[in-house]
């Protein structure tokens, strides 16, 4: 039987069930189908090449977490991370902004799995002539089964999010080899076939673009770092944690470089096929439909929902937890502190998912949002405030390792926590200023830094809440980073 921590989590996690998470809340299969034409509409064919680069910083990021975890172990993450070296009101910022990226991205993924889930069942006949509001009821219906799996024992949930996701990425590899296989053979619809084309930047695309490129292929990689809210609950945290971060980021650059390059190809390197990649509504299903059959459409669509849902539940899972670890360090006895009879967080849990909720009903009733408007709004939303929470995690990294050097680590290894922090800004920068000044866009980044405001303008207004937290961060910070034993 697992081992129950003394602050309620179950210990008991593997490795691979800690990349459950971590997969699941950066939803490859989902992330294939739509994030490549927001670059291609800036670069063109050299979208690959901008999913590549796009790696690399996401491997800068892996650094940083994977150093933090190797010494804290703690449901919090980024909350212990930044509150631990930083100090408790930089780690109640990044531990209660990464929350409300989780809590931005479960209505994302719920909106997508509404989306993909209505449309599947239009297609196969179940529900005709839907109204405009199917996709809602279909994401509602994932948004609460997000919160039962949430709530029962972590290990079942994680294995589900591993198969499942794992199931559909195998799908979808191998559309893409079968894709591959016939350009190679030469007998590709449309006179497709394999270049490095899409390698090479196209002549005249500015340097600024392909900057732009690869900020989008950044986003794609968000929630690779989520295993680290399970620091608690995994058998030997500070190898498997870690090697769970590293291996899904290494996994994140090969899988989207690779499909991304199929996808351009398949499509067409020259502007045409540029313009039809940028119009599909699907990628990956409208390959399967095109290069092996009809049906493969409807099974992608499906698998797509399936991956959405997973998550979605991801995401409740993540943000429950940090809201769990937080609520635990305000006092004895916080009722969002506490787990129930499985180990679970079910109350943090359920204060995750009406929040989603509540955010959802304003969306549609007082904006009139498409279950596609709460998709797009929302993940810029999550984003912005994800990358500050990165920014403060990097610099506790830097003054943990490389001024305090609590960890063995060879000083001429700050520079890659430092091309983090430079890699950071500028994705900051450039996905808020030049700032848009029509449309839904201009709210977001006042949602986004408005909230990171309020939690900065409360932390010290309340000094005695500040207290609070930083027993329990002193409490943490001298806990040894003892090796664990097998």
């Amino acid at each position: 039987m697992a081992e129950l921590e003394e602050g309620g989590l179950r210990r008991g996690l593997s490795v691979w069930q800690a990349v459950g998470i971590s997969v699941a809340l950066m939803a490859p299969s989902m992330a294939i189908n739509i994030n490549p034409q927001g670059t291609a509409g800036l670069i063109g064919r050299a979208t690959p090449l901008a999913f590549f680069l796009a790696a690399i910083a996401v491997l800068l990021i892996a650094y940083v977490f994977v150093r933090l975890c190797q010494y804290y172990r703690h449901a919090g993450s980024v909350y212990v991370f930044a509150g631990a070296t930083l100090g408790p009101r930089a780690g109640a910022i990044a531990g209660l902004g990464l929350m409300g990226t989780y809590v931005f991205y479960a209505l994302v993924t719920s909106s997508a799995a509404g989306i993909f889930g209505a449309a599947f069942l239009d297609d196969i006949g179940v529900w005709n002539h839907q109204p405009w509001w199917a996709g809602f009821v279909v994401g509602g219906i994932a948004l609460a089964l997000a919160l039962v799996f949430t709530v029962l024992p972590t290990k079942n949930a994680t294995t589900t999010l591993l198969t499942i996701e794992g199931l559909t990425v195998l799908l979808i590899v191998v559309i893409g080899a079968i894709v591959l296989i016939r350009m190679l053979a030469g007998n590709a619809p449309g006179d497709a076939h394999f270049t490095l084309d899409v390698f090479t930047v196209p002549q005249g695309t500015s340097t600024s673009n392909v900057f732009l490129g690869i900020i989008f292929g950044l986003l794609s990689f968000a929630g690779f770092e989520a295993a680290a809210t399970l620091g608690e609950e995994a058998h030997h945290p500070r190898k498997d944690i870690p090697r769970a971060i590293l291996g899904t980021a290494i996994f994140g650059g090969v899988y989207f470089t690779v499909m991304t390059a199929i996808e351009m190809m398949a499509f067409g390197a020259d502007a045409e096929g540029v313009k039809k990649f940028i119009a599909s509504p699907a990628l990956m299903g409208d390959l399967g439909t095109t290069y092996i059959a009809l049906w493969v459409g409807e099974v992608i669509t499906l698998g797509a929902c399936v991956s959405a849902f997973a998550c979605c539940l991801a995401c409740v899972v993540g943000a429950s937890r940090l809201l769990f670890a937080i609520s635990r360090d305000l006092g004895p006895g916080h009722p969002l502190g506490r787990t129930n009879s499985y180990g679970t967080p079910a109350a943090a849990a359920g204060v995750v998912t009406t929040l989603v909720l509540v955010i959802a009903i304003i969306c549609a009733v007082f904006c009139g949002a498409t279950p596609f408007d709460t998709f797009l709004w929302s993940g810029t939303i999550g984003t912005l405030i994800l990358l500050v929470a990165y920014v403060l995690a990097t610099i506790g990294c830097i003054k943990l390792v490389f001024i305090d050097k609590k960890l063995p680590v060879p000083t001429w290894q700050v520079v890659v926590p430092i091309a983090a922090l430079l890699m950071l800004g500028y994705t900051i920068w450039r996905n808020v200023f030049p700032y848009p000044d029509s449309g839904p866009a201009r709210f977001f980044p006042v949602v986004a830094f408005g909230w990171l405001l309020l939690v900065t303008i409360v932390m010290f207004a309340v000094p005695g809440l500040a207290r609070r937290l930083s027993l329990g961060m002193t409490r943490i910070d001298q806990e040894p980073a003892l090796e664990e034993s097998h």
